[in-house]
């Protein structure tokens, strides 16, 4: 190890507590925490109560402390802390995803401009080292897409539907008292938690910043027993699914949506609140990686790992940003959906090009057909709220 590591950590959750723990178990890292900043001291912890404060600035402007990792919820702020940490020279690491989403461009320039290195391997699929992977072995420009379940806290509540015939109300309820998923699920039901996780990956598999708001995001909180039975009709699982693919050479589109998932596909096979990642070139055939994609130890391991990393002088060397540029953001790209809806005007907002398969009855409404993913980004704030569900029937 060429440094030793004082580590400076804001917030002690989940994970925060989780990378305590692996680093009290970590043999032969010369770092240590000396400094954990809360919002509650009074709150038991299984940690010094010597090393908690309530002021950021003990941290921030500790010239002892040469890492900080950012281990809170509020993406706002934890923005405020990873700018001001790096303006003062220190090392971050952060497992927020959310933030980085919005602001992961000008955290890169700042990063160069402060001469300091920015780690985040925790904010995507937890223990499976997929920014790594992108960065080092898949660093040319032979990647044709990435996709998969990137939160496992969906994906243990869908595995409860499918695997024992749980209600949607009853599995969301134990992921919860599992601490899977949160009091408020928004985040992780209805996709936003994916988007996140893609935006970042996006950045390292194609060397393209992609807002939010620009991709087209559908969750599974208005899922029904009637989009369960068909689907079980006909053999698949539901899943839901984040997918950024290069689309004719030049072009990269992301989409995060529920996927009917065939036996024959990877996402099938990945149960609970495992993550799974497909990652396919055009070269080289596809690579699938599986792991817990959630918990205090999965993701504290992973910014462990990158405060490992930090001890050699690691960074990010964003290669596809470099040297590999002149890709474009489209949604214009045709998809096929499945689209349960209640209301036959709602039907006529999607404009489907093609409908292979469709039922009309008295409590059950639905199509499967072919239209312009430009259209769904054109019609999400009239169908948001709409007792409707749609779920993507392509290739995963």
């Amino acid at each position: 190890m060429s440094n030793k590591l004082k580590i400076g950590v804001f917030g002690y959750g989940v994970v925060g507590s989780g990378l305590a723990h692996v680093l009290k178990n970590s043999k032969g890292l010369d770092a240590s925490i000396v400094k954990v900043c809360v919002k509650d001291a009074a709150k038991q912890r299984d940690i010094d109560p010597e090393v908690l404060t309530l002021n950021s600035e003990d941290i921030l402007n500790d010239p002892e402390i040469n890492v900080v990792a950012e281990l809170i919820d509020d993406a706002d702020v934890a923005y405020q802390i990873v700018k001001a940490a790096m303006q003062n020279g220190k090392h971050v690491v952060s497992a927020n995803k959310k933030m980085l989403a919005y602001h992961i461009e000008e955290l890169i320039q700042l990063q160069w401009q402060y001469k300091v290195s920015f780690l985040y391997e925790a904010s995507a699929c937890g223990s499976i080292p997929i920014i790594r992977n992108l960065e080092e072995y898949y660093d040319n420009d032979l990647l044709q897409s990435v996709s998969g379940i990137l939160n496992g806290s969906s994906n243990y509540i869908l595995t409860k539907i499918f695997n024992e015939n749980l209600d949607y109300n009853l599995a969301l309820k134990e992921a919860q008292d599992l601490g899977f998923a949160e009091s408020d699920p928004t985040s992780d039901v209805g996709g936003f938690d994916t988007l996140y996780k893609l935006i970042i990956l996006t950045v390292h598999g194609f060397g393209l910043f992609v807002h939010p708001d620009e991709v087209f995001n559908s969750g599974i909180a208005n899922l029904s027993p009637k989009d369960i039975e068909l689907a079980s009709q006909k053999g698949y699982k539901i899943r839901l699914l984040g997918k950024v693919t290069k689309v004719n050479g030049n072009r990269v589109n992301l989409f995060v949506a529920p996927k009917f998932v065939r036996p024959t596909e990877h996402a099938y096979t990945v149960e609970s609140h495992y993550n799974g990642v497909l990652i396919q070139g055009n070269f080289y055939d596809n690579q699938f990686m599986y792991g817990k994609g959630a918990g205090a130890h999965p993701t504290g391991s992973a910014v462990l790992s990158d405060i490992t990393a930090l001890a050699y002088n690691y960074k990010y060397e964003y290669k596809k940003l470099k040297y590999y540029g002149g890709l474009e953001y489209t949604n214009d790209m045709d998809v096929e959906i499945y689209l349960r809806y209640t209301d036959k005007n709602d039907l006529e907002l999607f404009d489907f090009k093609e409908i292979s398969e469709s039922l009309t009855g008295k409590d059950f409404n639905y199509v499967i057909g072919t239209l312009n993913l430009s259209k769904l980004i054109n019609i999400r704030k009239q169908i948001a709220g709409k007792d409707i569900f749609l779920a993507y029937l392509g290739d995963e």
